[in-house]
């Protein structure tokens, strides 16, 4: 039940962020502006996040995200948390893979201003440690920028 749900959550984001593929963008540069709030993750869609329980990190394609996730710590530096990996396997191939979800921990950092939004500062990088077993391909210790 548990892979079915996993499934499932992996098929809305890839054609949701396959959605966002064909939407023209429509940021316009605004002057600078002072820090204020929460720093926020922004997600797939351009969003901005505080605490998201589920976190698209293969925006693409939808082979991996975070769900599950549990923040200790959201601060303006860096933001921790646990939650499962959910990752394709893609074999044979992507479309026909089957998803495994992996105990992760999950660390935010180095925030920045955001491009669209100056005044709101974003996190840029996240690191993930697997903390119960890992995909084959992947390091027990990794490490995304994130976009934008």
């Amino acid at each position: 039940m548990q892979r079915l749900k996993l499934k499932a959550a992996a098929l809305v984001y890839a054609a949701a962020s396959l959605a966002v593929a064909v939407v023209p963008a429509s940021a316009s540069a605004s002057p600078a502006q002072e820090p204020r709030g929460d720093v926020v993750v922004i997600d797939c869609f351009s969003k901005p996040q505080v605490r998201p329980s589920d976190f698209l990190i293969a925006c693409g394609d939808g082979n991996s995200g975070l769900t599950q996730l549990k923040w200790t710590n959201w601060g303006q530096t860096t933001a921790t948390g646990r939650g499962l990996n959910f990752v394709n396997d893609c074999k044979p191939y992507c479309a026909a893979g089957k998803f495994h979800s992996y105990p992760v921990e999950v660390t935010l950092e180095q925030p920045k201003p955001w491009p669209k939004d100056p005044g709101q500062q974003r996190y840029t990088q996240m690191r993930l440690v697997f903390t119960d077993g890992r995909p084959a391909h992947l390091a027990e210790d990794v490490t995304y920028k994130l976009w934008p």
